[in-house]
């Protein structure tokens, strides 16, 4: 395992930061696309649940930088988990992007309530692997239980779990599971975004938090490149979203500095254990109500 890349399960290569366009829309997704592309990043991940896909197509397009160049992510909403009607939804999603293939396609959320149709889905995606259409299979959001309940239903162990996961919710339990089951762990909004409301319940956010502060201070760095750092040296991949140039430049430029074995621990202490999400046992359509428009 480098700075750059993981190894994921079957021998792809994952890397380690990439750029997140959650509630990035428009002209605007585009444009953090090319720009992230431009500036050396390789990975993108988006969603259909992002309504973006098209906007992330024309992105990659515009960067100039060849399509085998980068690796590209999206996951599946839960009203299109089936056996047909996942199929359908990848062919929508790459239709949208504009390209033919996925290098990791992902079941958006477990749909605990309707276990069947979340196996339904995993195991075509499981088919479009065998035939070539994506590079690699994985899931976004599955505790523990649902992995293991997964690994027992299907064939192909996830190469990727996409989970929340900053220094305010570390789920070591979670993280302990994927080594357990050779699952990569990859971090969405891994630097807190997700605690804009964690005053009221008395957690600081961790770009306010004043130990992750001072570390920065100490190395010239500012907090987001140290929150990644630490993401980097605990082995995971991580995909910070952002619109603003300079502030894509900032989160990929986190390859040439180390954080010491104290500086490690003293982010390890910041864990609140608090979710900033909904909690994956919670989640239905109904609890996250999208419509997926077509292609």
């Amino acid at each position: 395992m480098s700075d750059t890349m993981i190894t994921l399960n079957n021998g792809v290569l994952l890397p380690t930061i990439g750029l997140g366009v959650l509630q990035s829309e428009g002209a605007e997704a585009s444009a953090a696309v090319a720009t992230a592309l431009q500036g050396g990043y390789r990975l993108i991940d988006t969603a259909a649940g992002y309504f973006n896909e098209r906007e992330v197509g024309r992105g990659i397009r515009d960067s100039g930088v060849s399509r085998e160049e980068i690796f590209l992510t999206t996951k599946l909403w839960m009203t299109d988990y089936g056996t047909d009607e996942t199929v359908r939804a990848f062919e929508t999603s790459i239709a949208k992007l504009g390209v033919d293939y996925l290098d990791l396609y992902l079941l958006h959320w477990p749909w605990p309530a309707d276990w069947a149709r979340t196996v339904a889905a995993y195991r075509a995606l499981e088919g479009l692997l065998a035939d070539g259409r994506v590079r690699a299979i994985g899931v976004a959001n599955f505790s523990p239980e649902h992995l293991r309940a997964l690994t027992k239903d299907t064939d192909v162990v996830p190469a990727v779990n996409q989970v929340e996961l900053h220094p305010n919710f570390q789920q070591p339990a979670q993280v302990a599971a994927h080594a357990e089951l050779g699952i990569a762990t990859q971090a969405w909004s891994p630097i807190g975004g997700v605690y804009g409301w964690a005053g009221e319940n008395g957690a600081v956010p961790p770009l306010q938090n004043e130990t992750i502060r001072a570390i920065a201070d100490a190395h010239g760095r500012t907090p987001p490149q140290v929150i990644l750092r630490w993401h980097l040296q605990n082995g995971r991949s991580a995909i910070p979203k952002s619109v603003t140039p300079a502030r894509i430049a900032e989160n990929f430029a986190v390859h040439d500095f180390s954080l010491t074995g104290a500086e490690l621990a003293a982010i390890d202490g910041l864990d609140t254990g608090r979710r900033g999400a909904i909690d994956p046992a919670d989640v239905t359509p109904e609890a996250i109500d999208l419509t997926i428009d077509p292609a």
